[in-house]
């Protein structure tokens, strides 16, 4: 479970030409959670679960949710809503010690571990974990982990 608290707020959406809803976000997210290129989350809108990602706009940070929240007229622009959101999966502060520390030493692979959706972090992290009955494969594969991570890959090739 993550550390990351979750942020309750009221905004003003905006709905673009393409349908998708805006929605101002009031906080500085690198602040609240970290510096990330953006920021993967969880939450409700209104009372409504959603995923999303926040990130930076010429307008501040602004989470953009697909054209579904439009349909049949459940949103419109200026339209308050009360919104909580709390970053998904697992956060650099609830990594285990020796991983926190690889990423930490190779800052480039640790900021593309922060910009990854929950999904390839938590398969990372699993197959790391994985080293149970040969706890002498862990830090080798902590080692491939920041590897691949500096090299741009959001999963390990299978095989």
């Amino acid at each position: 479970m993550s550390t990351a608290r979750a942020e309750r707020f009221s905004a003003v959406v905006r709905i673009d030409g393409r349908g998708r809803t805006h929605v101002p976000v009031p906080f500085e997210p690198d602040k609240t959670w970290g510096t990330k290129p953006r920021h993967h989350v969880t939450g409700t809108l209104n009372g409504v679960g959603l995923r999303g990602v926040v990130e930076r706009t010429p307008d501040g940070a602004m989470l953009v949710l697909g054209p579904a929240w439009c349909q049949d007229g459940r949103l419109a622009t200026g339209d308050q809503v009360e919104m909580v959101l709390t970053p998904e999966g697992p956060q650099r502060a609830d990594l285990p010690a020796d991983v926190a520390a690889a990423l930490d030493a190779a800052p480039d692979a640790g900021a593309f571990f922060d910009s990854l959706a929950q999904f390839y972090r938590k398969a990372y992290l699993r197959w790391i974990e994985a080293t149970k009955r040969r706890p002498e494969q862990r830090p080798v594969r902590i080692a491939e982990v920041v590897r691949l991570l500096q090299d741009g890959q959001r999963e390990r090739p299978s095989g």
